[in-house]
């Protein structure tokens, strides 16, 4: 096992513990939707956004244990992002992570207060969870600004309000990269900004950072909508084609799928441009650019 594997491991693991700690146990009442609040959040997925927050953590200085609130707010709100976009009323999808969604698991009554717990829950482990007893009152308010900016209307739910509106129609280039710079890009982006602000970082470096993040939030979408048309459902853990089959528009859609793929390879090179340029990152650059080789490469 490489360094970089053990890494990913070792924080995967470590982000489980910390969902853990701040999801209310199942048996506690009402424990359905505790039960199923867990079976969204835990035991699955790849996990990038607390990945990025741990990177960029170590390149602002910040402890392992100042990052695990940010690690595991942001993959709440991812969770819940997921069980919505699954439901009926959405992109309707019996299949996540390769076993099936919150509202075929349990119902769809069920499914939307997941959604609806795990973001409230995400604030409350920011705001006074005792995981991050390190951090200031300072920075527990600016992250739970950064991750309100990323996942509200101007961000996450903007992007997936313009998803569903675009379906049948051809964007231009601009307007699919103004979605998915909000729907996928936001919450990637604010991971990032979130490690740096467990920590003390100069205003370049900061901005250095956001290059990165900003470059990779959009990859990673590209790249997602390259794997709907290429890969199979049982790697994707999810069901493929869906894009093709809802007429979304996507950037295979618009750009042919070479040229999508010459885009992701651009943007990782500007991702790894902005690190060469974040003088004395140490680790945490060597992690970051690991991680977007690994979102760009990735298969699944």
């Amino acid at each position: 096992m490489s360094g970089f594997d053990a890494w990913v491991n070792a924080i995967a693991a470590r982000t489980e513990t910390a969902l853990d700690h701040y999801l209310p146990p199942a048996d506690t009442v009402p424990a359905r939707l505790h039960e199923a609040m867990r079976y969204a959040a835990l035991g699955g997925g790849k996990r990038v956004r607390p990945l990025l927050v741990h990177a960029a953590g170590a390149v602002s200085g910040a402890t392992p244990a100042a990052l695990d609130a940010a690690a595991a707010a942001v993959e709440m709100i991812h969770a819940y992002s997921l069980v919505h976009d699954d439901m009926p009323c959405m992109d309707d999808d019996d299949l996540r992570r390769g076993r099936p969604t919150v509202h075929k698991a349990y119902d769809e009554a069920t499914a939307l207060l997941v959604g609806d717990a795990l973001q409230t829950q995400a604030f409350e482990a920011l705001a006074g969870g005792d995981g991050g007893a390190d951090l200031a009152a300072g920075v527990r308010l600016a992250l739970v600004v950064e991750l309100a900016q990323a996942s509200g209307s101007l961000g996450m739910a903007g992007g997936q309000a313009i998803d569903l509106e675009s379906v049948g129609m051809a964007l231009s280039r601009e307007a699919l990269e103004t979605m998915h710079r909000k729907k996928t890009g936001a919450l990637l982006r604010a991971s990032v900004r979130m490690g740096g602000l467990c920590g003390n970082l100069s205003g370049d470096a900061r901005g250095l950072l956001d290059r990165y993040a900003q470059a990779m939030g959009l990859a990673f979408q590209v790249v997602d909508d390259i794997l709907d048309v290429t890969a199979d459902t049982a790697t994707l853990g999810k069901t493929a084609g869906k894009d093709a089959a809802h007429d979304k528009p996507t950037y295979v859609s618009l750009l042919g799928l070479d040229e999508a793929r010459a885009l992701a390879g651009r943007l990782r090179d500007e991702a790894h441009a902005a690190l060469d340029a974040l003088a004395g990152s140490g680790d945490g650059g060597l992690r970051l650019r690991q991680l977007a080789d690994l979102i760009v490469l990735r298969t699944h």
